[in-house]
């Protein structure tokens, strides 16, 4: 069966891609080149010495990809940006890079000088979207808080930004299954803050003695499904009074005794 390829240039060669093949299917940008290049129009490979041992595995030398220019960063924050309404909106497997790329309004090119994969952008999307959670607690609260007066304001600001950010919810969810390890180090990672917050305050004498670290999942799931109900499903309460009634609970079940 004959067919007519189109031809994109890729890299040192030129890869082939049949009308009906998606060449996002492949994990990476350098196994596309490695397995597709035709050998036409290449540059001559370079001499190896004799008895030297070849590696079909990618080269393992570009690795990192984190930008060092603030043009670099500028980009790099779009392309993050846009992943977020891309993994948002058409979940994992629906998304593609094409659609970030478009998104972000970037050359397709642009977004290989930053990832290799859908899957590498994905993992860096769940980790910036962790560190935005992080930062979002961190701002609403502030070092001389009395312990549960913290634990108010870092709720509110996880609710403020969930509320402004509700695509955070399908993203981290499908993570559960996307990258396993990803998933359970965002919720792990979490838990391990609010448990510092916690103890801080059993040192002072502002919480119970022997709160310990189900405490701290305890409290996280309630603020994880505050933010589902109250900032993502819908808006029909003040975010204030959902922190106020948190908090009273938590200051009943957590008072010293």
């Amino acid at each position: 069966m004959t067919f007519t390829p189109t031809f994109c240039s890729l890299g040192a060669g030129i890869l082939i891609v049949e009308p009906s093949f998606n060449i996002e299917d492949l994990p990476s940008r350098q196994q596309a080149i490695r397995c597709y290049q035709v050998t036409t129009h290449q540059p001559p490979s370079p001499k190896t010495e004799p008895g030297a041992e070849q590696s079909d595995q990618p080269s393992q030398q570009v690795s990192d990809k984190t930008p060092r220019t603030e043009r670099g960063r500028r980009t790099a924050r779009k392309l993050l940006d846009a992943a977020a309404i891309e993994f948002g909106e058409r979940g994992f497997h629906e998304a593609s890079i094409t659609g970030i790329t478009k998104r972000a309004g970037t050359a397709l090119g642009s977004f290989y000088t930053y990832y290799d994969s859908k899957d590498e952008i994905y993992r860096a999307l769940v980790a910036d979207l962790s560190g935005k959670v992080r930062e979002a607690a961190r701002e609403a609260s502030r070092p001389d808080l009395p312990a549960f007066a913290a634990e108010r304001s870092a709720l509110l600001g996880f609710l403020r930004f969930a509320r402004t950010h509700k695509e955070i919810y399908r993203i981290i969810d499908e993570c559960e299954f996307v990258d396993p390890q990803t998933f359970r180090q965002h919720y792990e990672t979490t838990a391990r803050r609010i448990a510092e917050r916690l103890g801080e305050g059993a040192a002072k004498g502002e919480l119970r003695a022997d709160t310990e670290e189900a405490h701290a999942w305890a409290i996280m799931g309630m603020n994880v499904f505050l933010g589902l109900r109250y900032a993502v499903w819908s808006q029909d309460r003040d975010l204030d009074e959902v922190a106020d009634l948190a908090n009273d609970l938590l200051a009943n079940g957590l008072a010293p005794r």
